[in-house]
């Protein structure tokens, strides 16, 4: 199943979760300032062009800042006892 961005629901990106997986491990191992940074993300991932990671990347820094300005509600998750928190 693919996983659609917050901050985007029209747009026809849709990376599966484990292409976000190893977007995200990239972006640890790959620093802000990494020559061609883009491109090796993009090569850890496959199958995307450092245009497609790029732009993931920015859609990853608007939803932090949605999700920090508390317009994205935060999920409700169970207790151990199983009742909702």
């Amino acid at each position: 199943m693919g996983s659609r961005p917050l901050s985007s629901p029209d747009s026809n990106i849709a990376w599966t979760a484990r292409q976000n997986k190893l977007f995200e491990n990239a972006l640890a191992i790959y620093y802000k300032e990494t020559p061609d940074r883009w491109q090796n993300i993009a090569k850890v991932i496959g199958g995307t062009t450092a245009e497609e990671v790029k732009r993931q990347y920015e859609i990853l820094l608007e939803d932090i800042k949605r999700i920090e300005s508390g317009k994205v509600p935060l999920p409700k998750y169970k207790k151990f006892g199983g009742s909702s928190v």
